[in-house]
């Protein structure tokens, strides 16, 4: 059956019909909402060091009831199948109507829940409505199938990941990971972001982009064969970062064996920081959507490159090429191409690992494609890379 997101926008509908039949979806009105997005951010894999963890496939419970002996009984909001993210989270909720499995790469994702509006041109509806005020907010383990939560057998209904509370101001926009804090203990907890995207004057000609480290403690440090052996897609990337590094970016044409941009190569991002207790926003940095002089201010092919180096390193400083994956924590590279799936014509740098470009290229109006800047977070955990990307509202496609 067919799943419809309902989008708010200056009304509240309560009732709505699927696609396929008669079944309805009662929507409850959201008083003074919040708006929050959840990202289950526990990526360990099971090792002969991990195997008594659990499997990271999680049950979040908001403001729930429990019974006498703390088992949870029924919740004022569930968001249920919650697997680990997947590495991009596009800016528009892809996971409405995705019935291959009930598996929920973030929330709300595949929720049928009320979503945020477009607020101050910056489409929302990836963020699920939730009152504000304080909440509180319990992760439990759950296992690795399709019956929901509260139908599971009450032995499999008791294994807390984290009990805590948040506040949620109205009319804010919030990120909630799920983290893995200290690689040795293995201990756990969450970072709720207070995002600022929206109120800040981004112009419209500029792509933008944010970075956090959200490892664990001690994960760079710790011993190659613990983190699972080979490093596969993740390329340099697996072995970790040092807790303290700088970002460069550069910016190439697409299939050109002479593409890079000479006025944007190996250029000086900022600096980024390994951070999983403060929720601090880190400041975004900019390019020119039309970089390339020869794109004719409509559409525009150029990918990004981002390399993180340790201090003291720069882009003419590192090894270029090659199949060492293993760099010593020095420098990991992350080439934003295409869908993220396929490798640019000109690199065959086994040490990049692949994510969408920031770009989106897209049919509106009479042009298609054409070129769209947009707001990126680019979050490393733990060896693992994920880019969240936002949009504003574009015009629709006009067909002739």
């Amino acid at each position: 059956m067919s799943r419809l997101r309902i989008h708010q926008l200056g009304f509240y509908i309560m009732v709505m019909l699927f696609i396929t039949g008669c079944s309805k979806v009662d929507y409850i009105k959201v008083d003074n909402p919040a708006y929050l997005r959840v990202f289950n951010s526990l990526n360990y894999v099971q090792t002969l060091d991990s195997k008594d963890q659990e499997v990271p496939f999680l049950a979040m419970l908001i403001d729930p009831v429990m019974d006498g002996n703390g088992m949870p009984v029924s919740t004022t909001i569930l968001g249920d199948f919650l697997d680990q993210r997947a590495p991009y989270a596009p800016p528009y909720p892809s996971h409405i109507g995705n019935s291959t499995s009930v598996n929920n790469p973030e929330y709300p994702g595949k929720e049928d829940v009320l979503v945020g509006p477009v607020l101050n041109g910056f489409d929302l509806s990836s963020w699920a409505q939730i009152p504000s005020g304080k909440h509180r907010i319990v992760f439990m383990f759950r296992p690795k199938n399709s019956v929901p939560f509260f139908n599971l057998e009450p032995k499999l209904k008791t294994k807390v990941l984290i009990d805590t509370t948040i506040v949620l101001d109205e009319k804010e926009v919030y990120t909630l990971n799920v983290l893995q804090k200290d690689y040795q203990t293995k201990k756990n907890g969450v970072l709720l972001r207070h995002e600022n995207f929206y109120k800040l004057p981004l112009s419209d000609s500029l792509v933008y982009v944010n970075f956090y480290n959200l490892s664990s403690k001690g994960y760079w440090q710790a011993d190659y064969t613990q983190k699972g052996g080979g490093l596969g897609n993740k390329g340099a990337l697996g072995e970790g970062i040092r807790d303290r590094v700088n970002v460069f970016y550069s910016l190439y044409r697409k299939n050109n064996a002479e593409s890079g941009l000479s006025n944007y190569l190996g250029k000086y991002l900022g600096e980024m920081k390994r951070n999983t207790g403060e929720a601090d926003v880190s400041p975004y940095y900019s390019f020119p959507l039309f970089a390339d002089p020869l794109s004719d201010g409509i559409y525009t092919d150029i990918w990004q490159r981002l390399d993180v180096l340790a201090p003291g390193m720069d882009p003419s400083s590192k090894p270029y090429g090659g199949i060492d994956q293993r760099t010593n924590n020095n420098w990991a590279p992350i080439s934003c191409f295409s869908n993220g799936t396929v490798r640019p014509a000109i690199t065959s740098d086994e040490n990049s690992v692949f994510l969408p470009n920031m770009i989106v290229n897209i049919h509106s109006g009479k042009y298609n494609p054409r070129s769209f800047a947009t707001v990126n977070t680019i979050e490393i955990v733990n060896g693992n890379v994920y880019l969240t990307t936002i949009q504003r509202k574009y015009a629709p496609p006009i067909y002739k």
